[in-house]
This record gives structure tokens, C-alpha cells and sequence, in this order.
């Protein structure tokens, strides 16, 4: 894909259109991966306090920020609240408890703001709206220079509304060829709601397909992906690139910021 970063482009939301995904990355290799991508061209770190990396996270990002010659103005950072799931015995947090989880987060990467602090999912139940009110007081003391949810219903932004509360800036969500939620997409663009696509290479083959890193694909997915006349082969041939760039094309043509993730020093460079 072409460089953004050099460009210095963003989404019509203000975000970089290509950010740098580090689900699955453990801590330990977090610093290296991080600061690789930001000397390749990124310009957004996407974590979580659920990835159990934001340590190494921040590490990478002061390092790469040093080395780049870089300020810390440069680089959007995302992470997220983990808001608790009774459904797995792990208890809601409530309004003090998640100012206390935001202020874990911002320890943890050795930043003094994030760019963006999401409710990482709608499993907070009773407490879901305190969680909410949290994040708004957070954004009004610049702790959090904008907040947002993932993986919220229409139902879920409606409840907000309900208390009287301002809307999320940003939802992210699952979005590709095979998951593209138009009915929520045409619902957020009506209230001002941003997406940011996660998981945006689904599609291929390879994606996660190695042990322990559940992908929940069903067999035809699995089947769809390996077909040699894939339309996402035929494309990629077409256009000279690979079948990831044309599935992260086909998202930052759509208008949403996208989160690919690698190891590879030269999949990180094709892949923004």
C-alpha cells in the first residue's frame, strides 16, 4: 500500500487510515515489533489492557518515537478499558474502577495521555453506562483526547443516549468482505460514530491459522480462503500487490481506519 504515514494522511475522523494492530504480540516482543513498525511508517499503535502488552507497547513506542525523531504528538495511540463479563465470572467495573483501570493503562505505557480510550465490549451489563460516564470525564480532563467503544450494537449506543451521555466518537468493529455491517455502519454515520475496522484480513488463508490462536472460522470460510480463483487472488494478481494489501485497500476505500498486524519487517512496509 502506499506510505500514508509520509503524507502524514488521515480519516475523514482524524485518525490514521493504517494503524498498527499488536493483538497476540507478547510483551516481551511488544518493544521491538512496535518501534519496527513506527520506523516503517506508522503512525498509530492500537492496544489493549486485555492484550496484557501495554508495557511493552509503550516501551516500543518511546523507543520508536527516539529513533524516528519523532514527538510524541506524532503517534495516535489507542487502548482500551477490559469492562468485565459476568458471563465468565469476572466482575463489571463500575465508575471508580475504571478511572483506576485508565490510570493502570497510561502507568503501564509511560504516557501522560492516550489519543483514543475505548470500552473494549458491551459485556459491562449493569455497569455499562458508569463505565461510559467514566471515559466522558476522562476526555474532559485530557487524559483521553478521545473516547470511544468496540464492538457496540445500535442497542448499546442507544443506552447512552438514554442517560443523557455524549455518543462514542469511534466504534471498532469487525469489518472485511466478509463482515461489512451495513445496517450499524449507515446507523453510526447518522450519529457521527466513526468505525475502525479490526480483523480486516479474516479473508486469507493464513489469518491466524496457527495453533492456540482460535480464529473461529467456520470450514467454508477456511474453504473460501484457500480457493485458487479466490477473488482476492485474482485481484492481488491483477494488481501486483499481495491479498492482503487488496483487503486493507478495500477498508481504507471504504473509509475506515484499519489495524493490520505482523512480525515481518517487510510485511509491516507492504501493509501500510
Amino acid at each position: 500500500m502506499t506510505d500514508h504515514s509520509t503524507r502524514k494522511s488521515k480519516t475523514a475522523a482524524g485518525i490514521p487510515p493504517v494503524g498498527f494492530g499488536t493483538y497476540l504480540i507478547a510483551d516481551e516482543d511488544a518493544p521491538a515489533a512496535v518501534a519496527a513498525a513506527i520506523a516503517a511508517g506508522y503512525r498509530h499503535i492500537d492496544t489493549a489492557a486485555g492484550y496484557q502488552n501495554e508495557a511493552g507497547v509503550g516501551r516500543g513506542i518511546r523507543e520508536g518515537i527516539e529513533a524516528a525523531g519523532l514527538d510524541r504528538s506524532d503517534i495516535f495511540v489507542t487502548t482500551k478499558l477490559w469492562p468485565g463479563n459476568p458471563a465468565w465470572g469476572d466482575k463489571p467495573k463500575g465508575y471508580g474502577e475504571t478511572v483506576a483501570a485508565f490510570a493502570d493503562s497510561l502507568e503501564a505505557l509511560g504516557l501522560d495521555y492516550v489519543d483514543l480510550y475505548l470500552i473494549h465490549a458491551p459485556s459491562g451489563g449493569s455497569e455499562r453506562v458508569n463505565e461510559w460516564r467514566a471515559l466522558v470525564d476522562l476526555k474532559a480532563q485530557g487524559k483521553a483526547r478521545s473516547i470511544g467503544v468496540s464492538n457496540y450494537t445500535e442497542a448499546h449506543v442507544e443506552e447512552i443516549r438514554a442517560a443523557g451521555l455524549p455518543l462514542p466518537e469511534y466504534n471498532q468493529i469487525e469489518l472485511h468482505p466478509w463482515s461489512q455491517k451495513p445496517q450499524l455502519l449507515e446507523f453510526m454515520a447518522k450519529n457521527g460514530i466513526a468505525p475502525i475496522a479490526y480483523s480486516s484480513l479474516v479473508p486469507l488463508s493464513t489469518w491466524r491459522a496457527a495453533p492456540g490462536q482460535g480464529s473461529a472460522k467456520t470450514s467454508e470460510m477456511r474453504a473460501a480462503g484457500d480457493e485458487a480463483n479466490s477473488p482476492f487472488k485474482a485481484m492481488a494478481v491483477k494488481y501486483g500487490v499481495t491479498e492482503a494489501q487488496v483487503l486493507l485497500r478495500w477498508g481504507v476505500q471504504k473509509g475506515f481506519a484499519v489495524l493490520p498486524k505482523s512480525l515481518n519487517p517487510v510485511r509491516m512496509r507492504q501493509n501500510i
